[in-house]
């Protein structure tokens, strides 16, 4: 068996023995026609099937492509899928002083309101999307695409995730296309980080898993540049992989010491 063979069958176990330790047993899934989303939705679809439902929920600002590509998706796989369009709430509060950057912040967060209060409705449990080049290096959006109760791609570099894909058989048109959130038009992961993925993971990769030092990868050969900012991104975006910090005042403080399991049973 491959690598991706097992990771794959490994990730439909995790999510199968995770969403049902919470006494649920659906998932609901923002779907935005990128790999991200998409390989989260073909192994929810493995381990829930017609329990799993993905929302479409474009803006004015959302390419075609992008959802015709998630439409593919769908049709190949027989997923489960709604549109609910964030446009008029975007609208309604979206302003001439508004930047790209707030836009887009705007946007996650009210796709993933969104996302939640279908899942109240379904009864189910949100997967998120993130890989581990973008929580690393804390590019999305705290409460936006950052929030989820389960996250399978979390721990799978972008570069990983594309892998993956072709695995799962993700439609090429997906896997093919330029990495973008799709949050304003032209939008570009790579472009806007100055480097790409590969480049990016490759540093990452000997920081993270390896523990190599700055001077240690500077000495490597790697480009000074993009070392220092993946390592300030690093330390600078640590807040939001974590829960809220809570100030210390009782003996027994949420996330301090008084911490439990998720499936911890009475």
């Amino acid at each position: 068996m491959g690598k991706y063979a097992m990771v794959s069958d490994f990730l439909t176990k995790f999510l199968v023995d995770e969403v049902e330790k919470t006494g649920l047993n659906r998932v609901v899934v923002g779907l935005s026609g990128g790999i991200d989303s998409a390989v989260v939705a073909v192994l929810a679809h493995r381990a829930f099937g017609d329990r799993l439902l993905c929302v479409k929920m474009p803006s004015h600002y959302s390419s075609q492509s992008s959802l015709d590509d998630a439409d593919e998706l769908c049709e190949r796989f027989g997923i489960r899928a709604e549109t609910h369009s964030i446009a008029p709430m975007l609208k309604a509060y979206e302003h001439e002083a508004m930047d790209n950057l707030r836009i887009g912040n705007f946007s996650a967060r009210m796709r993933m309101a969104t996302l939640f209060d279908i899942s109240a409705r379904e009864r189910a449990l949100v997967l998120g999307t993130s890989n581990k080049s973008e929580l690393m290096l804390g590019y999305g959006t705290l409460f936006g695409d950052l929030a989820s109760a389960v996250n399978p791609i979390g721990d799978l570099y972008k570069t990983e995730v594309f892998e993956l894909a072709r695995h799962l058989e993700v439609p090429e048109s997906i896997v093919s296309k330029p990495p973008s959130a799709d949050l304003w038009a032209g939008q570009s992961d790579e472009a806007e980080l100055g480097y790409s993925y590969a480049q990016i993971d490759a540093v990452l990769r000997r920081y993270v898993e390896e523990r190599a030092s700055k001077t240690e990868l500077i000495e490597e050969g790697c480009d000074a540049a993009l070392v220092e900012l993946i390592l300030t991104r690093i330390y600078r975006n640590q807040f939001k992989r974590k829960m809220p910090v809570i100030a210390k005042l009782t003996s027994r403080t949420i996330n301090h010491d008084f911490n439990y399991p998720r499936d911890i049973t009475l």
